[in-house]
Order: C-alpha cells, then structure tokens, then sequence
C-alpha cells in the first residue's frame, strides 16, 4: 500500500498507516503478534513472489503492524515505501547485499557508524566488493573516487560520532551522473531535519532505535526509497530474517507519532547546552551543527531543518573526565545510544576508533582529529529541563581537577 500524503509532517506523524479498527473501532493500532494466518491454496510460499497484493501468511514475509509502521515512515520521508528491519544494522546490511556483488564497486564516507564500517572493511572484501572510503564532507572526493562500475554511494550525515556533515544534493547529482545508487544513513538527523530524497537520494536508512522510537525501549531499523526497489529489498530482508518483531513496531510507531514535537525540544536543548558547553572553561572544544563555530554551520542551515540533539565536545584529558562522569552524573546516564527521551553521554576516544572502525589514510586522519582531537563526548540531550541537565553536567564537572 502506497503511504497516505499529508500537507504537514506533524500529521503525518500522528496518522500516517493507522485507521481505526472497523471491527472494534479502536483509535489506536493493534498490534498483531500472530506469526501465521489462514490463507488460501493459491499463495505462494515464495518470498520472490511477494507483491503489495499478497496477503498476510507469515509474518516473517508480512506483519500489519510492521506494514502500518512502514507506511508512517514511508510517509515522513516522502518516499514511496519502505521496509522495516530487526535492527539498523539488519537494514544495512540487506540493502548493501541487495545491491551489490563482486566486481562492483562502492563509495563510503570514511567515517561512518562503527558497525557499518567494519561491515565494509571485514566482511565486503572477502565477497570480491571493492570498497573506496573516502571524506564525504568535500563532494569532490566523491567524484573522484567514482568508477565505471561504482554500483552504490553510501553517506553518513551527520557522521556517528564526529558530526561531520555532507551536501546530499551536491553527491547525489554526480553518482547519478556515473550510474550509482546513493544511499543516506540520516539517523542523527532524522525525517525532521533532512529529508534525503527530496535532495536526491535513492535510499535513507534508519536506525528506529534512536530518535524514531525515542524511548530506548525497542529495536529497529528501516530502509525507504522507491517502490521498485523496496519490493526488491523485501525478498532480501525475508532470506537473511533480521524481521522486526510487531511488537517493537508498535512502540517505534507510538514514538513515531511525537517525532517532530520530540525532535523540536531536542534541537531548543541542543542548541542550550551547545552554547553553555562552548563557554566552560573546562570544555575544549564543542561541535553541534547549530553552532555558528562548527566548520559547516552554512551547509548545516541550508539542508538542516532541525539541527538535531546531539553534541560532541572535548576535554583535556577525555579518559579521566569519562571515569568522573560515570560515577557523578545523575540527570544524564553514561551509556550508549542515542536519541532517547533523557539525556545521554559517553566518551569515544580516538585511537580506539582509528585501530577497530575506521581505517583512514594520513589526510582522513587529520580530518578525522580536526573534528574529535584525542576523543569526544557524545552527548546526546534529552527532553529533561535544560537548566537540570546543566545543573548535572556542573556538579559532575566541578569533580574533575
């Protein structure tokens, strides 16, 4: 089912995929958990025969709330459909062997998510794919890295973990002119703030778990882009099983709904305590797209219309400031992730990065540090009153020496 167009995003949000319940006239969606449904004689039981026409059978090939979480999102980005996963790495992984095989080629920001990027380096390989990493942030070692069987262009934007930022627009008008696919990681930017197929993209990629769900509380991931090559995904996402579970669909598509609301009070946050980390004497350096101090503040305003709710920023000595911040910080959690309704932070230190998850040449390196210097804090800033979260963040600080 194509997804239903709304004039504006926040009601798209609230009633993209979900009607009420003729039988029962529920407002809110079920959620359906039964793996199996009773089918006629007829279905295949092919998952290369499935089409937006064949029923419900087995929800490893087709679930109605994963479908209703689909259309929402499908919906948000302006795309034509989308396939849900268990996890983002799931969806990266599908649509990276959905269109690639040996002999083509790929171009990948250098620096990207950890987990795709030792995907790239470890096991692309070893499956005669020819990878080029390169810093996307400068469009032109995109198309310089480009070759006649370049089968795909994957971005990152913002970059995990640095916030490094790429002109979308600019890269996929050259890809498409040498006959590649573009594909866009935008889950730190969300379909609040960049909207990657309107600016050319194929594909854009989410990780649900993050800013989507917003709660911490559910896995997922999704890919939308064009009807075809959804319908071409979907038999890929049904072999290799990273299946989202309905019941995680039903908790991202209630996150879903308060998305842009969400995404709004993340961003006024943000920008808060950007300002206030750039003016501690502690704080060496911060890094936030709404800041007129990060390197792409112009490239941000122009394809940004929310500058998100994540920071980056340094101190002096990251490791012992990270030791102090686990033990005092109270209001925000040291923990992983990103994206959830309270506050986050963790520190990611550089050589950890540049020996596991990304293998750069001596110039990507410089441009690496010149974002992250020795390591970074990712913060991510929650929903929490900001003069709470700073309260936190200075009872914490005034324990380093």
């Amino acid at each position: 089912m194509k997804p239903t167009r709304f004039e504006g995003i926040r009601t798209a949000a609230v009633h993209a995929g979900e009607e009420p319940n003729p039988l029962t006239g529920a407002s809110a969606p079920d959620i359906v958990m039964s793996t199996t449904f009773l089918i006629n004689p007829d279905v295949s039981f092919s998952a290369n025969l499935l089409t937006e026409e064949t029923p419900f059978a087995y929800t490893r090939w087709g679930n109605p709330t994963v479908s209703q979480l689909e259309q929402k999102l499908a919906a948000l980005e302006g795309s034509e459909a989308c396939v849900a996963f268990a996890s983002g790495m799931a969806a990266i992984t599908a649509l990276l062997f959905r269109i690639l095989k040996a002999g083509d080629h790929i171009v990948m920001s250098d620096v990207t998510y950890a987990a795709a990027s030792e995907l790239a380096n470890d096991t692309l390989p070893k499956l005669g794919i020819e990878i080029s990493r390169v810093d996307t942030s400068d469009p032109e070692n995109v198309r310089s890295a480009l070759r006649s069987n370049t089968r795909l262009v994957y971005l990152e934007t913002p970059t995990n973990p640095i916030l490094r930022l790429t002109d979308v627009a600019a890269v996929a008008t050259m890809a498409h002119e040498a006959g590649a696919l573009v594909a866009v990681d935008s889950t730190f930017a969300t379909p609040i703030a960049l909207q990657p197929i309107a600016l050319g993209a194929d594909f854009v990629i989410h990780s649900l778990t993050k800013y989507i769900c917003g709660h911490g509380d559910a896995l997922g991931g999704a890919v939308c882009g064009s009807q075809q090559e959804m319908a071409l995904l979907r038999p890929m996402a049904v072999h290799l099983g990273g299946i989202l579970s309905p019941f995680n669909a039903w908790l991202i598509m209630r996150g879903a709904a308060t998305l842009p609301v969400r995404m709004h009070a993340h961003e006024e946050n943000a920008l808060t305590l950007a300002q206030y980390l750039e003016g501690h004497p502690q704080i060496t350096r911060v890094i936030y797209p709404g800041l007129p101090s990060h390197p792409q503040h112009e490239l941000a305003k122009e394809q940004m219309a929310n500058f998100s709710g994540m920071i980056t920023f340094q101190m002096r000595d990251g490791l012992a400031a990270a030791r102090v911040f686990s033990t005092k910080l109270q209001t925000i959690h040291y923990a992983v992730s990103l994206g959830h309704h309270r506050s986050l932070v963790i520190y990611i230190p550089t050589e950890d990065m540049l020996k596991t998850s990304f293998r750069l040449t001596t110039e990507q390196e410089a441009s690496y540090r010149h974002f992250a210097g020795d390591g970074v804090f990712r913060f991510s800033v929650g929903l929490e009153d900001p003069a709470d979260i700073m309260a936190d963040l200075d009872q914490a600080l005034a324990e380093i020496e």
